[in-house]
């Protein structure tokens, strides 16, 4: 289905059904202004409550302690509070491959409890034991309890006994430092199979300084995944974006022409 048609399913039926969730939510969007004027040059610096973020976690002593303390504390403004819509999109429509699929920074678990089915069974991480707790409590009211599993653990160390078929990253890559990029995706190479496909949301595709969130490029990903045989297969405008977030997202989907896992 090409991508520019994706505004007409919002009338379909696959997505009226979730329609009435979506409207209930409250959003936590880390930017509030549309992309036009000068707001839209620093749409994340501008953020008082990324402000306010970033100041919590960079007063804790380690990395851990920073995301762990801002789950703490709730601030959390990357987090829409529900599963991410493309995401869905691309679960109903049986867009994304069967078999094991891993969400790397997982947060609350929104995407992985989404996604999860007896076709699919679907890994959360985050180094927050806080962020994994309400992800637990999600999925133990959720039927799909039995094809999901959270864990608490470091993705650069992890090393699970198998391979997985999807990854599916959004907020993440801009989360890591920049100088960290070059082992997240040696690390991704390390977890998909050899046929597997790595899904990137790219956010925040925008100019500012600074970070958690750090701006992020298509250029900086081909840069990081073009030397391990990753060619993108479709790089598109996220047209399922929520609103402040349209014009800043792209999605990228990725195939590796080889493969070199060290699993």
């Amino acid at each position: 289905m090409q991508f520019s048609l994706l505004h007409r399913l919002y009338n379909s039926p696959t997505l009226r059904i979730i329609a009435p969730y979506y409207s209930r939510i409250r959003f936590k969007n880390m930017s509030t202004e549309k992309p036009n004027g000068s707001s839209a040059k620093n749409p994340i610096s501008a953020n008082p409550k990324v402000n306010q973020f970033q100041q919590v976690f960079h007063s804790e002593s380690t990395t851990t302690n920073g995301w762990d303390k801002c789950w703490e504390e709730e601030l959390t403004p990357w987090d829409l509070g529900r599963p991410t819509p493309v995401l869905v999109h691309l679960h109903n429509t049986g867009s994304l491959p069967k078999g094991r699929a891993l969400i790397p920074g997982c947060g609350s678990g929104h995407d992985v409890v989404a996604i999860a089915s007896s076709d699919l069974h679907v890994v959360g991480l985050d180094i927050s034991e806080n962020a994994i707790k309400k992800a637990t409590e999600l999925c133990s009211e959720s039927p799909k309890m039995d094809h999901v599993s959270f864990l608490k653990t470091d993705f650069f160390t992890w090393c699970p006994a198998q391979l997985f078929d999807l990854i599916f990253d959004y907020t993440f890559f801009c989360a890591i430092e920049p100088k960290l990029r070059s082992l997240w995706a040696r690390k991704m190479s390390d977890l998909l199979k050899s046929d597997g496909e790595l899904i990137t949301l790219m956010y925040p595709i925008d100019d500012h300084e600074g970070g958690p969130p750090y701006k992020v490029s298509v250029a900086d990903y081909e840069e990081v995944l073009h030397p391990l045989g990753f060619k993108a297969t479709q790089i598109v405008d996220n047209e399922l974006a929520i609103a402040p977030r349209m014009g800043r997202e792209k999605l990228g989907r990725w195939k590796r022409s080889t493969s070199q896992s060290s699993l």
